[in-house]
């Protein structure tokens, strides 16, 4: 290993080592990681035993499939036709305006058909187990205009490669994983046994990490690197508070009352049109800020907000106000980009640092301080005296 790996390594060990075993907080994160570690084993061994079971089941299929194909099969024609039409959502974007009609495997399919569809059709009829010819006496168009049976749809079902799927099945995901700590132990004696081989080993750590994570996570790689917009983390709660609703809004409304239950909101500014300027402690201490802006208010009923432009962290938050009774529901629903992607939001949760644990343990900040009037932490600046007085 050459002298600059060993001081990075050796620096890395040191901040780990730092941030476990630190008097005041280290007991409380050990503790905190040994439960994560504990569900994460638990929801481990859930997955594979899903992925064996789907491992066997495809096994079995290509058995099925195997001998199927060394015997004749001269299905009935009832099963040959729910065949030809389970198969027409491959190849179609309107099914619907095929009909099958069958006899002694000759497959008659009548209706209307896109062009560019067309092809693709009958090759997949003339795949189906049991189809020894296929007479076609379709209408076939180039577009849709003017034909009632080709209006709307949904585009054909086209088989991928499990690799190639976004949302990788089970048994794909398990071999993902077992190749990828394969890599990793691969590219980890090659990285710190040979300092000829320091590049092997940090591309295999790379590829195995990749192949590790996505098949924990069963995300794109786009999402887990943050290289797309779509499709954030949605983050929904919902809490009574034993207070009244108008206090609730009021307290909720006023975004400079914040940090008085959020741990880490260290300032909330307004400016005169509207918008507010936020600044909250990020990792290792560092401050990040941005600028939101209100986007619906309706007293006792709703508050809405959106981050502006270029935000840090990218997000948009509702909050409806419920009454119930003397106090009131709140149904909090927040979403967000995360940094990282979908990979830093594992990390995130990983050591309690999410937003959804946050606003779990900010709500119930909140529900103490306006039952009692009393901050939930010693950091918080008190904003009112008595149970009705308010900043």
């Amino acid at each position: 290993m050459t002298p600059i790996a060993r001081t990075m390594v050796g620096a890395l060990f040191g901040a780990v080592a730092m941030y476990w075993l630190d008097p005041a907080t280290g007991r409380r994160r050990r503790a905190i990681l040994r439960d994560r570690l504990g569900s994460a084993a638990a929801d481990t061994g859930d997955a594979v035993g899903s992925a064996g079971r789907d491992l066997l089941h495809r096994t079995q299929g290509v058995e099925a499939r195997m001998r199927a194909g060394l015997t004749a099969d001269e299905p009935a024609d009832e099963v040959l036709i729910e065949r030809v039409r389970a198969a027409l959502g491959r190849a179609v974007s309107h099914p619907g305006a095929i009909d099958v009609a069958t006899a002694d495997g000759r497959v008659r399919l009548i209706g209307t058909v896109l062009a560019r569809e067309h092809a693709a059709l009958l090759e997949v009829v003339l795949s189906v187990r049991g189809v020894r010819e296929v007479l076609d006496e379709l209408a076939v168009y180039e577009n849709a205009d003017g034909i009632p049976g080709l209006q709307g749809g949904r585009p054909p079902r086209r088989s991928r490669f499990a690799l190639l799927q976004e949302s990788w099945p089970p048994a794909t995901r398990l071999l993902a994983g077992t190749s990828g700590s394969a890599l990793i132990f691969f590219g980890a004696r090659q990285f710190l046994g040979s300092r000829n081989r320091d590049v092997l080993g940090i591309v295999a750590l790379a590829a195995g990490g990749l192949l590790l994570v996505r098949g924990a996570t069963n995300a794109p790689l786009r999402r887990l690197v943050g290289r797309t917009d779509r499709r954030p983390i949605d983050i929904r709660k919902t809490i009574r508070v034993e207070a009244p609703i108008e206090e609730v809004f009021e307290v909720l409304s006023d975004y400079e009352n914040f940090p008085a239950f959020m741990r880490n909101v260290r300032n909330v500014s307004r400016y005169a049109n509207g918008r507010s300027h936020w600044v909250v402690a990020g990792p290792a201490g560092v401050s990040v800020e941005w600028d939101a802006e209100t986007t619906a208010c309706v007293p006792n009923e709703l508050l809405a907000w959106r981050t502006v432009a270029n935000a840090a962290v990218a997000h948009t938050g509702i909050i409806r106000f419920e009454r119930a009774g003397t106090g009131c529901r709140l149904h909090v629903e927040l979403r967000y980009n995360p940094p990282g992607g979908a990979l830093g939001h594992v990390a995130a949760k990983l050591f309690r640092a999410d937003p959804k644990t946050e606003l779990d343990e900010d709500l119930v900040r909140l529900k103490t301080f306006l039952e009692t009037g009393t901050p939930a932490h010693d950091a918080a600046r008190p904003l009112r005296q008595g149970p009705r007085e308010l900043h």
